[in-house]
């Protein structure tokens, strides 16, 4: 395939890995993100997340002047959307803000011309797709038969995302089989690993929120189990641990929540179009949402009026060893334990913040020492040492993942 010009729209987590990884495949790419003082760190040469071997990738790639971050949209033969579709409270329920994605379309359509390709990788509810096309065209003037659009899915792991661009499958959806296969064309230049599948694109739109509803389903099935166990009076861990030596058994291990851009996200918007056809759907994700809550009453109950306790949160991220805070369960519980009337303080080593969420982040050590009561949030490899699981002991806790069982 010949060297296209790409413009990769959104430099965040997904965007910013997939304009390096088009880059260093051949492709002249020119990363723009809405937020300035992303574009000025990135020309600086300082990336602006915490993603693994992706400061030397992007370092390479600019040196070698085949990513460049540009001040505006530019005209290129490719246009790639990896803006956030995060959701918004509604009279309804919980609904898809698309206002990233459609701010991000109209800034390509005021460059948009014939045979250029338009590839939305956000992740979107079913015929987002086709609503995106038919905006291009009323903004740039053109026909819907005079460009080309497609979804391709991003579907990675924040910590290893760069291996993942490259070996991951990838789903294609196009309503136009040409744009699906201009689309296969260019992702076959940088997934070396894995293989790109063609679909329409309402399939690869609903494809991508099946993957995530699915584990966020089966999340709630081990944190529901948490619940019970503990009106049973029962160790989850224990429990889980058993049922697992069924050789068709594979239970997950329960935790403080679901957190994160996908997972905590996703399953809303099959809820918002399909309503009680998604009735298991949305009970799963009430059942992951409520369980920050239900930690903070056991703690509560646990400690009784006294207010004065000081309460140290451990992992402050939605997940281990990633610097993401979005739709974090520690956040959620450490806020409702402060507006309690608690003093909640948080240790993430994965942040050079000094607050997050209003929460004081306090280094390891120092929590430690300082605090009545400490809650085991997540399994960062800093909190996995025997000194630091025995530090945690001597003191009254509450371990949310089993970390101090193994």
């Amino acid at each position: 395939m010949q060297r296209k010009e790409i413009t990769v729209l959104g430099l965040g987590y997904i965007g910013l890995p997939t304009a390096v990884v088009m880059a260093r495949a051949g492709h002249h790419v020119k990363g723009y993100d809405a937020k300035r003082e992303v574009r000025e760190s990135l020309r600086k040469g300082k990336i602006h997340i915490t993603e693994s071997h992706l400061q030397e990738a992007f370092t390479e790639a600019a040196d070698r002047r085949c990513l460049e971050i540009a001040e505006s949209v530019e005209n290129s033969d490719v246009y790639v959307i990896c803006v956030p579709t995060p959701f918004c409270e509604a009279e309804k329920g919980k609904t898809a803000d698309l206002s990233f994605v459609e701010a991000a379309a109209k800034e390509v359509a005021g460059v948009l011309k014939r045979g250029d390709l338009v590839i939305l990788e956000s992740t979107v509810p079913p015929h987002t797709t086709a609503g995106i096309t038919k905006l291009l065209s009323e903004k740039s003037g053109l026909s819907e038969q005079d460009f080309y659009t497609a979804h391709c899915p991003e579907r990675v792991l924040p910590g290893n995302i760069l291996y993942e661009l490259k070996h991951n499958d990838r789903i294609i959806g196009a309503a136009d089989p040409k744009a699906a296969e201009m689309t296969k064309e260019l992702y076959e230049t940088f997934v070396a690993g894995g293989r790109c599948y063609i679909c329409d694109d309402v399939t690869a739109e609903l494809c991508k929120l099946a993957e995530n509803t699915f584990r966020d389903i089966n999340i709630a099935y081990a944190n529901q189990l948490s619940m019970i166990c503990e009106s049973a009076g029962i160790d989850v861990f224990r429990l889980i641990g058993l049922a697992n030596k069924h050789p068709r058994v594979s239970i997950l291990t329960p935790g403080l929540g679901v957190g994160g851009h996908c997972l905590a996200v996703d399953p809303w918007f099959i809820v918002e179009k399909y309503g009680e056809e998604a009735s298991l759907i949305q009970t799963a994700r009430e059942i992951n949402e409520k369980k920050p809550v239900w930690v903070k009453e056991k703690i509560a109950d646990e400690l009784g009026q006294d207010k004065g306790k000081k309460i140290g949160i451990l992992g402050m991220t939605y997940k281990p060893n990633i610097d993401d805070m979005r739709e974090s369960p520690s956040v959620i519980l450490a806020e409702a334990l402060k507006n309690d009337g608690y003093q909640v303080y948080g240790c993430e080593p994965n942040s050079h913040g000094d607050t997050i969420g209003g929460i004081r982040i306090v280094p390891l050590d120092e929590i430690l020492d300082m605090c009545d009561y400490v809650v085991v949030a997540l399994a960062h490899d800093e909190f996995k040492s025997e000194e630091v699981r025995r530090k945690i002991i001597e003191r009254p806790h509450y371990d949310c993942i089993g970390l101090l069982r193994s």
